[in-house]
């Protein structure tokens, strides 16, 4: 199951966000820290997160700690599920 949330995660980001259908990306890879995600595409990332998989997601979490990568991203969503 997680691995569904996942890889429907990494396919948004690469084709929506970044506009690179092919690009990679890893669960641990760190998308805000290193500045591959801005504060704009997080907004689109979270309004994803909310109507893909009915979970609410709080301001409060459109930060580093709750973001930064695919795995603590799916984690989330999961425990919300």
């Amino acid at each position: 199951m997680t691995e569904n949330i996942t890889s429907a995660l990494a396919k948004f980001i690469a084709e929506k966000i970044l506009k690179q259908a092919n690009k990679v990306i890893k669960p641990d890879e760190a998308l805000i820290s290193s500045g591959l995600i801005d504060s704009f595409s997080l907004m689109d990332l979270a309004m994803f997160v909310e109507d893909t998989f009915g979970v609410r997601i709080e301001d409060t979490e459109l930060n580093a700690q709750t973001f930064d990568n695919l795995s603590q991203l799916t984690d989330l969503i999961a425990s919300r599920q």
